[in-house]
């Protein structure tokens, strides 16, 4: 009976997660193409409003296609859970507003992450092809990401995204504002988790297919797998050693 209304929840993660990666791939192919396509716009050399629009919009789509699929245990867990309830309200509007408190905070993170590109542009640590070329730059992003992945407030964050039922449990909150809010709490978390991962997208390439499919993945390893706890931590080392790597060599 209720599995024909909950499709309402899976499709809407499932449309906009395709509609995402279906203007960063082209976007993401054009920029190591030709660049006459739907990266053309990087081109121009005018840091205006525009530009920094365009960007920060690209990191907010980017981020939405990355990490959308991750929260998708959680939307679904409180799709059931509403449904369940003697009086359920308007369930997939509350869920929508759930997942839009989460995307809101990778938007906010977005902003952040088009200031410290154009600040690292700025300082030439990224060239135009929003690549890092100094070894050094390279280097000590991986040192930074893979130390923060051995930290406490990794574990902590990393433990809170995987339990979503206990996330539900101690952060109910009623109605759409309480949605929206839980929402936002859980991308908190998420930020927490995966905020040193996005890093590496200055270090691989900002808009490197292959760095932005392998941290999609890493960070659905991380979240939903079994491994995912003990993926984190052999990560953390990897990237150190390779940062430390990156010095010596």
């Amino acid at each position: 009976m209720n599995q024909l209304p909950r499709m309402a929840t899976a499709t809407g993660v499932v449309v906009v997660t395709l509609l995402s990666w279906a203007w960063i791939v082209p976007m993401a192919r054009d920029m190591y193409g030709d660049m006459t396509g739907s990266s053309a716009w990087m081109m121009t050399a005018s840091w205006n409003a525009p530009r920094l629009f365009l960007l920060w919009l690209m990191w907010a789509v980017m981020m939405a296609a990355m990490m959308l699929p991750s929260a998708a245990p959680l939307l679904m867990l409180y799709d059931g859970v509403l449904r369940k309830r003697p009086a359920a309200p308007q369930v997939t509007l509350h869920v929508y507003a759930m997942a839009s408190g989460y995307l809101l905070v990778w938007a906010i993170f977005s902003i952040g992450a088009t200031i410290l590109q154009r600040a690292l542009s700025r300082m030439l640590v990224l060239n135009p092809m929003m690549e890092m070329p100094g070894r050094n730059a390279v280097a000590a992003t991986l040192l930074l990401a893979g130390a923060y992945q051995l930290t406490p407030w990794k574990a902590m964050c990393l433990r809170q995204c995987r339990s979503p039922l206990t996330f539900v449990m101690q952060r109910w909150r009623t109605g759409l504002a309480g949605a929206l809010r839980m929402g936002a709490e859980h991308g908190a978390y998420c930020l927490g988790c995966c905020w040193g991962l996005m890093l590496l997208l200055f270090a691989g390439g900002v808009m490197n297919l292959t760095v932005i499919v392998g941290l999609t993945a890493i960070v659905l390893i991380e979240k939903l797998t079994p491994i995912g706890v003990h993926a984190s931590r052999a990560l953390g080392v990897v990237l150190a050693a390779a940062g430390v790597w990156f010095l010596v060599s």
